[in-house]
């Protein structure tokens, strides 16, 4: 890694903390970028726009929001830069232009870049290719703090397509969010979603599956967002260099 790290949202809670572990990797920080008015962290140079700030660097990590995503996909491809995205709550338009930039550049795509939950995520599609969609009903259950904008968390909608994979199914066909009023009895082969919101609650997610004789629940519980901040940085570390193609965290641990 030559020229460094780039930081897409550099003044915020998950920017400062993938700055910091940079530097605790011994990796230099190149770069970074947020709104106008925000301070970077000290001794973190403010690039331009998204542009200069992946022409300045090896790799971008991004923690933002949906509606930046686009753009910064075009312009990390054109400047021919390693991205590392944790951004959520994206359109399928948001999506395409994500794949697209893979044709171009290595992409590391992920809802959650937390080794734990990931490790969950590879559960809960080999769980759900061995229990029956017909007698395990799967319900996710998340709680984030209250400050969170999109709903149920990216986290949970991977969650869900693994449970979607291992059944042979596409989540977009079984998935049931928000349910309210008389919704009549469960569809056989659905799967639930509930988000909870408050407090300041980093994240906690909980796949149950719930048949008539058992239940078996898989849990993980996030304290402490430098989790996320730490595989943000190992895939920092494993993307660059890597020929053009969309990743995922799965590819980082080894495991895909």
């Amino acid at each position: 890694m030559q020229k460094g790290i780039g930081v897409a949202g550099i003044a915020g809670r998950m920017g400062q903390l993938v700055a910091e572990e940079a530097k605790a990797a011994g990796l230099p920080v190149a770069g970074g970028i947020d709104r106008a008015g925000t301070q970077p962290p000290a001794g973190v140079t403010l690039r331009a726009d998204i542009a200069d700030l992946a022409a300045t660097s090896d790799v971008v990590v991004e923690f933002t929001h949906a509606s930046t995503v686009q753009a910064h996909a075009r312009a990390i491809a054109a400047a021919g830069c390693a991205w590392v995205l944790g951004t959520t709550g994206l359109s399928p338009a948001d999506e395409a232009a994500v794949a697209e930039a893979a044709r171009h550049v290595a992409v590391v795509h992920a809802p959650n870049f937390s080794p734990g939950v990931n490790l969950v995520i590879a559960l809960a599609e080999k769980m759900a290719a061995a229990l029956p969609a017909e007698s395990y009903d799967a319900e996710i259950v998340e709680m984030h703090h209250r400050q969170k904008v999109d709903a149920p968390s990216g986290t949970a909608v991977g969650m869900g397509r693994a449970v979607a994979k291992g059944r042979g199914v596409n989540l977009a066909d079984v998935m049931e969010s928000g349910r309210d009023g008389h919704t009549g009895a469960r569809k056989t082969g659905a799967i639930g979603f509930a988000a909870l919101r408050g407090g300041q609650v980093v994240g906690e997610h909980t796949l149950l599956f719930a048949a008539g004789t058992e239940h078996i629940a898989l849990t993980h519980r996030a304290f402490d967002r430098r989790a996320f901040a730490t595989g943000a940085i190992r895939a920092a570390q494993w993307v660059v260099g890597r020929e053009p193609g969309l990743y995922s965290m799965m590819d980082v641990l080894g495991m895909a």
